[in-house]
């Protein structure tokens, strides 16, 4: 339907959904001659009326990507740049065009679902795109008027909704039928890569080598494609027709059993597309959460590092607040130990006033002479209780001394168990770091593990067998140089890890670099991985960075080998905000003032003390260990602090033999002791029943009442000297109580600091745990469907072998029923029900024949038979004659396709060698229609000084432009009232960027009546200042931005 015409190379035009296929056979050569006349040099002077209909005149965004409100745009009518750095929302807009005019999520290659646009915490997105609509080409002008309103709305379960407006906002349909005739009305291909090639797309052309897919774009974008396979699915469509008129002759008890398994292959490769689909969709979402998971642990490294700095001052208040709660309980056991003596003598003096006052009461009489006797031997008795009593008492006293030695001693021993662990592990590491000192003298790289010299020849081998697209870099550490050697342990206490850690430049090197690593060494002890773009310049971040007149940053205080280190080092710590201050005193003051330098996130002192605005921890670092420049010095110190490790280690062994002597010898007193008291428990026991036996004689026996008196007071005596005791081991404990309080109170002051940074460890982790198992997950996820598939496949599979075995049983029954009878009757009943019929008439015509039938009723049936055979062959005979028509509408339309092709590609090759002479270059274009490929050949400078070269034996920035050139020669011979093109001169150097842009400038002043919008982050500062162009510049976007604002550059000129 497109109505525009340009003079000198749209006389063929051709559509999304209705082609104009129309062409004189007879002037084909004479047109072919005027082509190959055809002058290029003045087609592209040529101009015609400004576009009316069909171009753009307008677009916005709400909540769509990750932009809550992007424009409104106002494009001109003839050439639009739209510019900005990366993230400032360019390829958004492009997007929005391609989803606002029906296209499908895929053809932005942003996407596999519409409601990945919706932008993240918000319910729906909108899309606004206004085309104007004036002129004789525009559509319903008595509907819509001068302007179209396309209002797309986006919901999170993934569908759209559509309503066209007229030019006041008043609502002429919902319906996507009107939107898709509107679009052939005005011939828009938003998925046509000719028409709107997106970023992707174009990254993927610009360096694409392959000549099948050159080919491929050029069908697509000429739609030569879509009639191809039309006009394959009609040639298909038409031989199964005819096979099957053919081979007619079949069984219907074989067809209806074949029927099903062909509807089920037919539905099950159906469900392959969703599958396909749904893996997709999972390897997405698994490559996302992968991301999210890097990110996390990125963040928790840094917290970490927060936390390590208070665990020191943590642990030392904890050895505090212990050796304070011992003394606590020591006094509390004493205290018990009183409390329960003076709770005994309690009851014995509750049991002896009640056996005095027994006494007084009872009455008995007894002889003098007995009654003497026994109290006599009573009170021997009780003298000997008494005294085994008391030295059961002495006896469980010294016990728990013994008790109190053995649990000093080992506690001891375990605090000297682990010092000398401490001094130990203290002793192997300088030892392991000595030797990598002593072999660095020899090779560097041995100074970050004696495994990284190996890791590093197996990195070199496979960079030049090809596995990696980018050689790795690493250790960092090797790559940064100190200028100020008294700096050094400050910047490695800022790096920590990352010294040892490598930088990849995608994640196919990374995995890669994994499998190297694991061989040298074991999960969680291998070096960390960054992924950082590689690039060939350091980040600018003088706006970024901090800047001190007094200190430098970290970078700046480093020699850095590579831009890749750097960015890495930007990237991952951001050294650019880091100041070095070499006194503590002084970067307390420079940080915890109350104006801190601008972008200072840290600073770092001299001894390695991270300094914050409000916090200060200590370092663990004593000296550098990889960024040192004097070895020999490194290892003098190092021989010296090994040699007094060995000497405390051994002092500790003694400390550790003496310790372990006194347990054994206080244990085995402890041993006799208790041996001890069972048997002085058993005397005392014994004792008792005696007593207990002179006492119970008799009913009436005499006491000495003023003996037990005597013993009462006594041990009244005793309990208040308890109590006296008691009293004194109170007011201890409690001097002893308010010691521990204080030591607590200053241990969990430390401790609610450690729970601040924990508070903040804590929901990373948690969040990390989450990142992990959503990882995981969708692996998972990943895997259950790649199984599906795998099994739905393999189901397919054997479905297809039942149905080629059963259409050869068919075959053979086909064969079988032929030599029977050679026309088929077609019948829907089963063959055993057939048979029943045919034996029923074998016995029917019998008793006929005997009885001679009835012969009116036999020639009836027979004139119906014919009847119905006469009609299904007058069916089949139209049908072949319909074949036939057919097959010669069909030949003279691919002949017309085939005449179609070869003309465009004619004018192809034209316009493409005239873009080339522009350049000053030479060169063609090859078509192979045949294998499908197309080849471009081009040779810089004058013809015959070489022969063309192939475009991959030039650079990037010739090869971008010769395929500029190209996508230029497809505009000349396609229709579209619009073309878009995003990031087109990614790859090309200034000078073909100026002749890509004057080449793109002639075509637009050429073709008036046609809308350009490019997308590119270049300034465009050297184009002309003209009417017809309009530059949109978008500024980058601001943290807590909502919209986006863009100036015109005419307006800015004329603002300045």
């Amino acid at each position: 339907m497109g109505k525009r015409k340009e003079e000198s190379v749209s006389k063929p035009p051709f559509h999304k959904r209705q082609r104009q296929e129309h062409i004189d056979e007879h002037s084909d050569e004479s047109s072919d001659e005027e082509n190959t006349r055809f002058s290029a040099d003045n087609s592209f002077s040529l101009t015609s009326t400004v576009g009316e209909a069909g171009i753009i005149e307008r677009i916005q965004l709400k909540n769509f990507m990750c932009h809550s409100m992007l424009g409104p745009f106002q494009f001109g009518s003839n050439l639009n740049f739209i510019i900005g750095n990366n993230g400032s929302g360019k390829s958004s807009v492009l997007t929005a065009l391609i989803v606002g005019l029906g296209g499908k999520a895929t053809a932005t290659n942003r996407g596999s679902s519409l409601k990945l646009f919706v932008k993240s915490g918000e319910s729906s997105a909108d899309i606004s795109v206004t085309l104007q609509n004036q002129g004789r080409d525009a559509f319903k002008p008595e509907l819509y008027g001068d302007s179209i309103i396309v209002n797309t709305h986006i919901n999170l379960e993934g569908s759209r909704t559509y309503r066209l407006k007229s030019k006041s906002g008043t609502v002429i349909s919902s319906k996507k039928e009107e939107l898709l005739g509107m679009l052939d009305h005005f011939n828009i291909q938003v998925e046509n890569p000719v028409s709107v090639l997106t970023q992707e797309m174009s990254k993927l052309f610009l360096q694409s080598k392959n000549e099948g897919d050159k080919y491929k774009f050029f069908m697509k974008a000429t739609q030569l494609e879509q009639m191809k396979e039309d006009y394959s699915y009609i040639m298909k469509t038409k031989e199964n027709t005819r096979l099957q008129i053919e081979q007619g002759v079949e069984v219907a008890e074989m067809e209806r059993e074949i029927q099903p398994i062909r509807e089920g292959i037919k539905a099950e490769e159906g469900n392959t597309e969703k599958f396909d689909q749904k893996l997709e969709e999972c390897q997405i979402k698994v490559n996302e959460a992968e991301e999210k998971c890097k990110a996390i642990q990125e963040k928790l490294i840094t917290v970490n590092g927060e936390a390590e700095a208070l665990h020191t001052q943590c642990m030392s208040s904890k050895a505090e607040v212990q050796t304070r709660r011992k003394a606590v309980n020591e006094a509390e056991l004493l205290h018990n130990r009183v409390r329960t003596e003076l709770k005994r003598l309690a009851k014995d003096d509750e049991q002896l006033r009640n056996r005095i006052e027994e006494m007084k009461k009872s009455a008995y009489q007894a002889s003098e002479s007995e009654r003497l006797e026994k109290e006599r031997k009573i009170t021997q008795l009780k003298e000997k209780l008494k005294a085994l009593r008391d030295e059961e008492i002495m006896i469980g006293q010294q016990m728990d001394q013994f008790q109190q030695a053995i649990y000093k001693h080992k506690e001891e021993f375990a605090k000297l168990k682990r010092e000398d662990s401490d001094v130990r592990q203290d002793l192997d590491a300088k030892q392991k770091h000595l030797r990598e000192l002593r072999d660095s003298k020899t090779n560097a790289f041995k100074r970050f593990g004696q495994h990284m010299p190996s890791l590093l020849e197996e990195v070199e081998i496979a960079y030049r067998q090809g596995q990696f697209k980018h050689k790795p870099v690493g250790p960092l550490g090797a790559f940064i140089h100190p200028k100020d050697p008294e700096l050094s342990l400050a910047i490695e206490a800022c790096l920590k890890t990352l010294v040892q850690a490598f930088c990849c430049d995608n994640h196919s090197d990374e995995r890669v670099l994994q499998q190297l690593m694991s061989k040298y060494y074991p999960h969680g002890a291998r070096p960390s991985i960054i992924v950082n773009k590689f690039h060939d310049k350091i980040y600018d971040v003088r706006h970024s960075g901090v800047h001190h007149p007094e200190f430098p940053s970290v970078l700046t205080a480093l020699e850095i080998d590579g831009a890749a280190v750097a960015n890495c080092l930007i990237n991952v710590r951001g050294i650019e905000k880091v100041l070095l201050i070499k006194s503590s005193c002084k970067a307390r003051e420079v940080m915890q003032s109350n104006n801190p330098p601008k972008n200072c996130r840290e600073a770092f002192t001299a001894e390695g003390d991270q300094v914050f605005n409000r916090r200060y921890y200590s370092s663990d670092y004593l000296r550098p260990k990889y960024l040192s420049k004097d070895v020999e010095a490194e290892i003098s110190l190092l021989e010296n602090e090994i040699a007094s490790r060995k000497a405390q280690l051994a002092a500790s062994q003694k400390r550790l033999s003496s310790t372990e002597h006194e347990i054994k010898q206080n244990e085995s007193y402890l041993h006799h002791h208790r041996q001890h008291q069972k048997e002085l428990q058993i005397k005392t026991r014994r004792t008792a029943a005696e007593i207990a036996d002179l006492e119970n004689v008799d009913e009436i026996q005499y006491m000495d009442i003023r003996a037990l008196e005597d013993v009462a007071e006594e041990n009244k005596n005793k309990m208040e000297s308890v109590r006296q005791e008691m009293q004194e081991e109170s007011r201890k404990m409690e001097e002893l109580n308010e010691i521990l309080r204080a030591a607590e109170k200053r241990y969990e002051e430390i401790k609610e600091k450690m729970n601040q940074v924990e508070d903040i460890t804590n929901p990373i982790k948690d969040e990390l745990d989450k990142a992990d198992s959503e990882v995981e997950n969708r692996r998972r996820c990943l895997q259950y469907y790649e199984d599906k598939k795998k099994e739905h496949l393999t189901c397919i599979k054997k479905h297809k072998e039942l149905l080629a075995a059963k259409e050869k049983e068919l075959e053979e029954k086909t064969a079988q029923a032929r030599q029977i009878y050679s026309e088929r009757i077609e019948v829907t009943r089963t063959v055993k029900s057939l048979d029943a019929e045919m034996n029923r008439l074998r016995e029917r015509i019998k008793t006929e024949k005997s009885h001679r039938g009835n012969t009116e009723e036999i020639i009836q049936r027979f004139l119906d038979a014919k009847e119905r055979y006469e009609d299904a062959n007058s069916k089949v005979n139209n049908l072949k004659k319909f074949i036939r028509l057919l097959e010669e509408i069909m030949t003279q339309r691919f002949n017309i396709y085939r005449r179609f092709l070869r003309l465009l590609s004619l004018r192809c090759k034209l316009y493409f060698d005239h873009l080339l002479r522009i350049r000053g270059c030479s060169g063609r274009i090859l078509f192979d229609h045949k294998n499908e490929t197309l080849s471009i050949t081009v040779q810089p400078g004058e013809e015959d000084r070489a022969a063309p070269n192939n475009v991959r034996s030039l650079s990037g920035g010739e090869r971008s432009f010769s395929t500029v050139c190209f996508i230029l020669s497809l505009w000349s011979i396609t229709e579209s009232p619009f073309r878009c093109l995003d990031e087109f001169d990614v790859y090309m150097d200034m000078l073909n960027r100026r002749i890509a842009m004057d080449m793109i400038l002639k075509v637009a002043d050429s073709q008036c009546h046609r809308q350009f919008i490019l997308l590119t982050p270049q300034s465009m500062s050297f184009l002309p200042v003209s009417s017809r162009i309009r530059i949109l510049r978008m500024q980058d976007p601001e943290r807590g931005q909502r919209t986006l604002t863009f100036r015109n550059r005419n307006e800015e000129e004329e603002d300045d």
